[in-house]
Order: structure tokens, then C-alpha cells, then sequence
């Protein structure tokens, strides 16, 4: 197991360069000049050539890439063109919100997702499963925008229970940063429920229909039993695994959730110098994403063999 891990965290050298070649090019090719956007349009040109010296801008593409990927290995993602700090303090300054919304909204997902899955698998072909399809359709159907749109409108301008957007940091009100992030929240658990309930109730019919099942019932072992310690526990290797996946995605940045409720996470981050043309910016986000995805990744692996001993890793 220890090999194997170290293995994996070797593999992040070739997969940062790789991630960081294409985000370079990326960002090089988009439309408009970021010295342009800073200065205005009513700039001189001579403003604009004096700028661009100083950031750099005016050395030819592969001598800004060599002195970029060279500050990576460093340790350094460069500084912001218009926040006035470095790249790596302005994703550490926005993880906060985005961490806790991934949590909660992950978690809303699972303990919705995984009961109705099992639900639904185990009254196959009732109203009951067909009612369970229907719903974990809408999770993965419905527009998040749309949602966020309807749950501001009844539980933000109606009821007034909860704030309709913003956010305040832990440091200042404590426990009470829930209010701000249930309908967020709400709105990705939701979304998250309806993959996770579909692959739940895949995997638990293909487990159902296994001789052990039927043995473990001639048994005499209470339904509950069978379901939970049998059928559930050796479905969890691709819920898991799609669980995985979509926690790095909210992990790497809920951007229209962050967007709809105004919350300053690493989604709204990124939008922001996506429309600005914050180039350092947008290449520290594709970072950040692409590690959040490598570790999630590494993690999801090495919790298959805590899950089946017969798993083993060298």
C-alpha cells in the first residue's frame, strides 16, 4: 500500500505539467488583452506597451511558459493582475466557503442519494421504484441555476428563512455560517442525490440477484441484514467511486451555485478573472482543480482496499 501511494504522488510531477501546458495555452489563446482591461479603453498606447513590459506580456510565448512552470515548481502560481496578492493567497482566501459548501452539499447527496437507491432496488418494478427514477431524473436533469432560482424565491423572499446570497466567514459568526449555505447546499445535495441514487440502485440490483443473497435469506437473516451488511456493503465500491468523483467537483469549485448566491468561493474566483482575463489567475484555478482531483482520486483508490481486503495494491 505504502509503494503504491508513493507511486501516486510521484505521478503528480507528469500530470501538473501536463495540466499546466494546456492551461497555459489556453489562457494565451483567449480573446482580449488583460493590459487593455486594466487600463481601460481610453488608454494610450504607449501606456499600453509600458504595462505590458512590466508584466511580462511582451516576451515571446515559450520564454513565459519556461519562467511560469519554472515559479509551479517553485511553488509559486504568480500574483493576481488585479487583486493585489499573490494567486496562492487568493484560492487560500476563497477555499473556506467553497470547502464547506462541497461538504454539505456532498452530504445532502448521500444521505438522500444512497436510501433512495436502496429503496428503490429493493421494490423493484413498483410505484415506489418508478417514483425513485423519477426523482434521481430531476436531480440530474434540473438546471442548478434554475433550482437555486426557486429555492431563493419560496425559503429566501417567502418564508424569509434563510439569506437569499452572501457569505461571512467562520471567524465572525461561528456556527451561523450554516444559514448562508443551506440553500446552496440544498441545491447541490439535490443535484448529488440523483447520480448517487442511480448508481446505487444499479449496483444494488446487480448485487440482489447474487446466490449469496439468496443463501443469506435461506438463513434466515432479517431483511435489514441482508440489505445493509450484504447487498450494500459489497455495492459501496462504485458508489463510493462516483461518490469520489463528484465531491471533486464541488471540492474544485461550485461555480454556479457560488455564482446564483454570491458566495466568494473558488468558483466565483475563477468566473471572475475568466472574465476579466486575470491570466495567472485562471491557470493557479486549473491547478488547484486538477490537484483537488488527484488527491480525491488517490484517496477514493485506497478506500476500495479498506472496503475488500481481496483488493491489494503494490
Amino acid at each position: 500500500m505504502l509503494k503504491y501511494i508513493i507511486k501516486r504522488i510521484i505521478l503528480l510531477g507528469p500530470i501538473i505539467v501536463i495540466v499546466a501546458v494546456i492551461a497555459f495555452l489556453i489562457t494565451n489563446i483567449m480573446p482580449g488583452n488583460p493590459v487593455r482591461v486594466i487600463l481601460g479603453n481610453f488608454a494610450t498606447e504607449e501606456q499600453v506597451a509600458e504595462l505590458t513590459s512590466q508584466l511580462g506580456l511582451d516576451k515571446p510565448l515559450h520564454i513565459r511558459f519556461g519562467i511560469w512552470i519554472s515559479n509551479i515548481v517553485k511553488g509559486d502560481l504568480g500574483d493576481s493582475l488585479f487583486l493585489n496578492m499573490s494567486v496562492k493567497d487568493a484560492i487560500l482566501s476563497r477555499i473556506e466557503p467553497t470547502f464547506l459548501l462541497a461538504i454539505i452539499g456532498q452530504s445532502l447527496g448521500i444521505l438522500i442519494g444512497i436510501p433512495l437507491g436502496i429503496i428503490s432496488a429493493v421494490k423493484h418494478r413498483t410505484w415506489i421504484d418508478q417514483s425513485a427514477i423519477a426523482i434521481s431524473l430531476a436531480g440530474v436533469s434540473i438546471p442548478s441555476f434554475w433550482l437555486s432560482q426557486i429555492l431563493i424565491l419560496v425559503f429566501g423572499v417567502k418564508l424569509r428563512w434563510f439569506p437569499v446570497c452572501g457569505y461571512k466567514p467562520v471567524a465572525e459568526v461561528g456556527i451561523k455560517v450554516i444559514k448562508y449555505l443551506i440553500l446552496p447546499g440544498l441545491t447541490l445535495g439535490f443535484m448529488q442525490s440523483g447520480l448517487i441514487a442511480r448508481m446505487t440502485r444499479s449496483t444494488m440490483l446487480d448485487v440482489l440477484k447474487q446466490d449469496y443473497i439468496r443463501t443469506a435469506r435461506n438463513k434466515g437473516l432479517s431483511e435489514t441484514v441482508v440489505i445493509v451488511r450484504h447487498a450494500l456493503k459489497n455495492s459501496l465500491i462504485p458508489i463510493i467511486t462516483v461518490t469520489g468523483f463528484s465531491l471533486a467537483v464541488l471540492l474544485g469549485g461550485t461555480w454556479i451555485v457560488e455564482t446564483v448566491f454570491a458566495i466568494p468561493g473558488t468558483g466565483s474566483l475563477a468566473i471572475d478573472a475568466i472574465m476579466r482575463r486575470d491570466y495567472p489567475v485562471i491557470q493557479g484555478s486549473m491547478i488547484f482543480i486538477s490537484l483537488v482531483y488527484v488527491i480525491v482520486n488517490l484517496i477514493v483508490d485506497i478506500s476500495y482496499a479498506f472496503i475488500n481486503p481481496k483488493i491489494k495494491y503494490k
